[in-house]
């Protein structure tokens, strides 16, 4: 399903760290520690706390350059990789050198330290990775030979711990295991010297991707020593690359200057960020996180991409679905029925898992009545039963609704809506202005640059008020008689007059270019953003910008409780 419809990614990219700095060669992410490794070309290591944005930490190791550091945080020490061709460890509390050692005959390129065993592999420009056993001194266990060129990266599975793949000058991109000298197999295909290598952690692809001096990111399936995607952009030669552990995207930096963001589905270009700090030379991601590490000839950025909170939605009886990556779960609030619950408590409720989903998910909604569950993202849709996660329908979309009827539903295309009704094409509504977003519920609302219009679902073809707001959200009553209008400074309240629209249609008076006059009442306005909102009879409760959560009714708002987040 590759949607006609593209609409680039829906994520935010947010700086949460930046460093203007000399060139950082090497960057690793504590896992739990809000910390960043950066070694530098001039030969020092330093640890900041990117939450704080203080320096913690400087090692002045050596004066030549360090082109690996890695966090050993099991053991609270770090490890790094210098010009004179030493493997050194610190215990970052106590700033002690722990071991310094003699490890290879020419440059070290890269680090890699096993998630479980006490090992750190270290490849080389004298064409060798070799394994080291901290438990045993430091002693060199392995020796890994097959590369005739240097040896420029090395990464290990997350899959298979056992397995690592390295990149090296000679074009190729070998995969070994430990315990075996020569490789398992070879990837050919890139033109120049590969630089950087980085496996995929979701469980549904086996793949690689790579980068390489002909300027050119290869995707690779590891089971089929395929190439199965190349991604064309960068101008110069590509230096880091990286799987996101948790988002669908691909990233790539190099010495143009430019890290590229890439859809890890489809391959499309999403982004390409240029921080005007030179050559890109790292990229690291923690993984369960959505942090992102660069680091550049003149310094090193953080960023937050995309959002931490789950797609999610709820049906009416407290169950509840959600995404983590592709992979659909559900819970139920009624098995805390009959707990002792404190209040402010941090409830954990058993999850299942009900499935993976084609598409990435960016958003989840039940319709209403529950039987079905809608995943939208990727310009594309999919309708599920919401028990069995069986498919249903699905389609091209860049938005997606519900009626309160649960058997209707509209998409908004690039240009166009389409409504459907018992998942059966039943409308188009086409506008002389592009539709910007669509609001479901009790009548279908279409934001445009002119404002927000409200159409009858059935006959969608009539007018029944346009109303000059920019909406952010729209909620209605479950009788279709109150709408909360939101928008980014207020919220406004407004009763619909559904006999007085379809006496205006018959008759053919009261009504204006812009619809029926007495459609709706305005009957409050409220200066305060809503964040989230729903109605319980004609009480609307929402949880506003300083984290409250309100309710108004009859002209009044009455404070339930504050939250702390």
């Amino acid at each position: 399903m590759i949607s006609q419809y593209y609409e680039p990614m829906k994520f935010g990219i947010k700086r949460v760290f930046s460093a203007r700095t000399t060139r950082v060669k090497c960057i690793d992410i504590h896992p739990r520690e809000p910390w960043v490794l950066l070694s530098y070309f001039t030969g020092s290591v330093q640890i900041w706390n990117y939450t704080t944005k203080t320096l913690i930490k400087t090692f002045e190791v050596i004066d030549l350059p360090i082109r690996a550091a890695k966090f050993i945080s099991r053991k609270n020490w770090f490890i790094t990789a210098s010009d004179d061709m030493f493997l050194r460890v610190f215990n970052y509390n106590t700033q002690e050198r722990i071991n310094a050692f003699d490890a290879h005959t020419d440059f070290i390129r890269s680090l890699a330290v096993h998630p479980t065993q006490p090992f750190v592999i270290s490849s080389s420009d004298d064409m060798v990775i070799k394994l080291w056993n901290w438990e045993k001194k430091w002693q060199c266990e392995q020796v890994f030979e097959g590369h005739y060129h240097y040896v420029m990266q090395i990464v290990i599975n997350p899959k298979d711990n056992n397995t690592f793949a390295s990149a090296s000058l000679d074009t190729t991109i070998k995969v070994w295991q430990l315990g075996s000298n020569t490789p398992n197999f070879t990837l050919t295909g890139h033109d120049s010297g590969v630089n950087c290598v980085d496996y995929y952690s979701g469980g549904d692809k086996p793949y690689l991707v790579s980068g390489a001096d002909d300027r050119l990111v290869k995707i690779w399936d590891y089971q089929n020593k395929t190439c199965v995607q190349t991604l064309k952009g960068h101008t110069e030669n590509i230096t880091t690359v990286c799987f996101h552990p948790t988002l669908p995207i691909i990233l790539s930096g190099g010495e143009d200057d430019t890290v590229r963001i890439w859809h890890a589905n489809t391959y499309r270009s999403e982004k390409t960020l240029n921080y005007g700090l030179e050559r890109a030379w790292v990229i690291a991601a923690l993984p369960g996180s959505n942090m992102v590490a660069l680091g550049f000839d003149n310094g090193a950025i953080i960023l937050k991409v995309g959002s931490e909170e789950p797609a999610m939605s709820m049906d009416s009886n407290g169950k509840f679905i959600f995404a983590k990556h592709t992979e659909i779960q559900q819970a139920n609030l009624k098995n805390l029925q009959g707990l002792e619950i404190n209040d402010g408590e941090r409830l954990s409720l058993p999850v299942k898992d009900i499935g993976s989903c084609e598409i990435y998910p960016q958003s989840i909604a039940h319709n209403p009545n529950g039987r079905f569950v809608v995943v939208c993202g990727d310009g594309e849709y999919i309708i599920y039963t919401a028990m069995a996660l069986r498919n249903k329908a699905f389609g091209s979309a860049q938005e997606f609704v519900w009626a309160l009827d649960s058997s209707m539903y509209a998409v908004r295309l690039k240009d166009h809506i389409k409504i459907f009704k018992n998942f059966k094409e039943f409308k188009d509504l086409k506008q002389s202005i592009t539709p910007e977003g669509i609001y479901g519920g009790f009548l279908l609302g279409v934001k445009t640059s002119d404002g927000l219009a409200f159409y009858d679902w059935d006959s969608v073809d009539t007018l029944i008020r346009r109303i000059e707001i920019t909406p952010q959200s729209i909620f209605w009553s479950d009788n279709g008689e109150l709408v909360c209008i939101t928008t980014d400074e207020s919220f406004f309240i407004l009763k619909y007059n559904a006999e007085a629209a379809s006496k205006a249609q018959e008759t053919n008076e009261g009504i204006t270019e812009d619809g029926v006059e007495d459609a709706f009442e305005v009957v409050g306005e409220v200066e305060e953003v809503v964040k989230t909102g729903t109605w319980v009879g004609d009480c609307f409760i929402y949880t506003n910008s300083v984290n409250r959560i309100n309710y108004y009714v009859g002209g009044e708002i009455v404070t339930i409780s504050h939250m702390d987040r």
